[in-house]
């Protein structure tokens, strides 16, 4: 006999049967749980082999339930098995600096390397951070800290009770330290007036000249401490002052090396000190002293900084001076690079140096940096590659580097360029135009939207031939001038070029001297950030299909990116890189911030799905108003996720704003 509401009963059972089964499933679920934790619990009493028998699913499942010592661990097993622990460190990364501490984190390792730095600084620094306690079950801080520190490789160094443990108790974990460090950085401004610069310094000395680091990053510091870290790396030579046509178009805005609130360099020591300038290959090895006390018991600090380096190099025995490879020095101030000059011309083993300031450099200072790279290079042995320096006070450096740095791959610049006197610009525009080729395979140039002229930039582009990556940020030009000089420059000279990135420039009339650069360079990533494209067109969409079209033709372009160029609706046209017989090769397309909207997006995505891709593109979204109607624009997301990969995120209100700012 059928049921009376025989359509309503089949529905009560099939609900009801659903229902006994997500029960058990859950409950399954809830068993599973149970067991990950605690194997997570008690890890380190298990059989590492018997734990790696376990299936590949079961091992995924087990990873977020592991301390950060025993994954650190089992990772090299995992990866021989074929598994990934890259979310678990993004997980780990996540929780303790944040979302956006993984934005620019590609692969596994540097992820892990990231994860265990940043840990570790928490922890030894007693910072107490909500998400730490659940990464260090079941181990003491004492235990947990040598674990770590094996796979530490970067230590940030900051005056405190903490740091003064390691010329005590835990004298053990330096040991370790000295061993796995590579990196030092010093963050804090040491004050030697204070009671625990003496530790602060002496863990440093520990690390540097006892210790494997290569790379030393330093803050805000003062000219005596500089002096004090640097002291050895470098013979004291100090450059001569030249009388040249250099020290001539410096001097023409310059101010004297006397002037108020500039320190001079240190001077040259003579025979009969206790430094031999030529080969300082040794430093006094330092061990935490005393202090002093008063008759109220309270430590007395030394009378001046130079007391407390002078009690610091009268110690026990002579250690030997690490070589360090690459020094930053950040915010640097008044006399740093005069100082610097003074070391350079023999530090051999120095392969990559950064100076950076947040005021324009003094130019004689730059003058005594240049001079100094010159009397490097002249060394058979000098290994300086890299160079990165920035605020500079004259284009005219560019030009002033390369002439004198022979030995450079990596050059990147920050420039703001002040008024020079013609005649002395032309007469060394002659002289390094008729200089040799240079092997530099990197340039970056950074002018904060201010007017100057190309001459340097192309000066210097015509002797890299070998150039291999150019970027290319804010440069304005004077009225009536474009930066088709620049596009025709490095299609003609620079035919090598894997690299360009073109930023906050104008390119609006520049289309015909693109469409050359794609054809006579075998560029692999080409970066068109914020350059008007289409600001001078009377068809957007006819101008965007002519660069489509020699983007196709490149057979070599990988990457291509055209983000904040208010692309909007003629985002379409993209779509047109992927159809016909000979389809772009392109991974990666940048369409950030370019106010592309939600029927725009769908518009784009049908396109795609008719003429898709012949291999798997990664999409760049974000930025864009996803917000003007959310339903529209999952949909659009949907279906393009059935033909490549996207980046998005979410649209905030600042968007707008910023986007017509960078486009007015």
């Amino acid at each position: 006999m059928s049921h009376p509401n025989m359509h309503e009963y089949f529905a009560e059972e099939v609900l009801r049967r659903a229902a006994r089964t997500d029960a058990k499933t859950s409950l399954k679920k809830g068993l599973k749980l149970i067991c990950l934790r605690a194997v997570g619990r008690s890890f380190a009493a298990l059989d590492m082999k018997a734990v790696l028998e376990l299936p590949v699913l079961l091992l995924k499942d087990l990873l977020p339930h592991l301390n950060i010592v025993h994954l650190a661990q089992l990772q090299p097993a995992l990866k021989l098995k074929g598994i990934s622990t890259h979310s678990a460190w993004v997980t780990i990364l996540r929780d303790i600096k944040g979302h956006y501490s993984v934005r620019n984190i590609r692969t596994e390792e540097e992820c892990k390397q990231e994860a265990i730095d940043s840990f570790f600084q928490f922890i030894f620094y007693g910072i107490n951070h909500r998400c730490v306690a659940r990464y260090i079950s079941n181990m003491s801080i004492g235990s947990l800290l040598l674990a770590v520190a094996k796979h530490v490789r970067r230590f940030c160094l900051r005056p405190s009770r903490f740091l003064q443990s390691l010329t005590a108790e835990q004298r053990p974990l330096l040991l370790v330290l000295e061993e796995s460090v590579r990196c030092v950085t010093v963050k804090q401004h040491i004050d030697l007036l204070k009671s625990d610069s003496q530790c602060a310094m002496f863990v440093l000395h520990r690390l540097l000249d006892h210790g494997e680091p290569k790379e030393l990053i330093v803050y805000d510091q003062d000219l005596d401490f500089l002096l004090w870290v640097l002291r050895g790396r470098g013979s004291l030579y100090q450059p001569k002052q030249s009388q040249g046509r250099e020290a001539c178009w410096i001097s023409d805005s310059a101010t004297t090396a006397g002037e108020a609130g500039t320190p001079p360099g240190p001077e040259t020591p003579s025979p009969d000190t206790d430094d031999d300038y030529s080969t300082p290959c040794k430093s006094l090895k330092l061990e935490p002293l005393s202090e002093e006390t008063d008759r109220s018991g309270t430590p007395a600090p030394p009378a001046d900084p130079q007391a407390c380096f002078e009690n610091l190099r009268r110690s026990v025995a002579s250690c030997p001076r690490s070589r360090l490879e690459s020094l930053q020095i950040r915010e640097c101030g008044p006399g740093v690079l005069s100082m610097l000059a003074s070391f350079l011309p023999s530090w051999s083993c120095l392969r990559s140096l950064s100076l950076q300031s947040c005021a324009t450099f003094n130019n004689t200072e730059v003058l005594n940096l240049v001079l100094s790279l010159q009397q490097l290079y002249q060394q058979p042995d000098s290994s300086l590659t890299h160079l990165n320096v920035g605020v500079l006070p004259h284009a005219r450096t560019i030009e002033m580097l390369l002439h004198r740095s022979s030995g450079l791959r990596s050059l990147t610049l920050e420039v703001l360029p002040m008024p020079l006197h013609p005649a002395s610009e032309q007469s060394f525009v002659a002289e390094a135009a008729t200089s040799t080729d240079l092997p530099l395979e990197e340039l970056s140039v950074r002018v904060p939207q201010v007017t100057m002229s190309l001459c340097s930039v192309l000066v210097g582009l015509r002797r890299c031939p070998s150039l291999k990556s150019l970027h290319i940020s804010g440069i304005r030009l004077p009225i009536g001038r474009s930066h088709r000089e620049l596009l025709t420059c490095v299609s003609v000279s620079n035919q090598r070029l894997k690299r360009l990135s073109l930023e906050d420039v104008q390119l609006a009339d520049c289309l015909p001297q693109i469409q050359t650069l794609l054809s006579s360079c075998t560029l692999e990533e080409l970066w068109l950030r914020d350059c008007r494209l289409l600001e001078k067109c009377s068809s957007k969409a006819s101008c965007l299909q002519q660069l489509v079209d020699s983007v196709k033709r490149s057979s070599s372009l990988r990457s291509f990116s055209l983000a904040q160029n208010r692309l909007a609706e003629s985002v379409a046209v993209l779509s047109e890189l992927f159809t016909g017989p000979a389809p772009s090769q392109l991974t990666k397309l940048d369409i950030s911030s370019n106010f592309i909207q939600p029927a725009d997006l769908l518009h784009f995505t049908w396109l795609l799905e008719k003429n898709r891709p012949p291999q798997r593109v990664t999409l760049d979204l974000r930025r864009n108003p996803s917000d003007r109607d959310p339903e529209l624009w999952c949909t659009a997301l949907s279906r393009l996720r059935l033909v490549c990969d996207f980046l998005v995120n979410e649209w905030t209100l600042t968007d707008p704003m910023a986007d017509h700012v960078s486009n007015m």
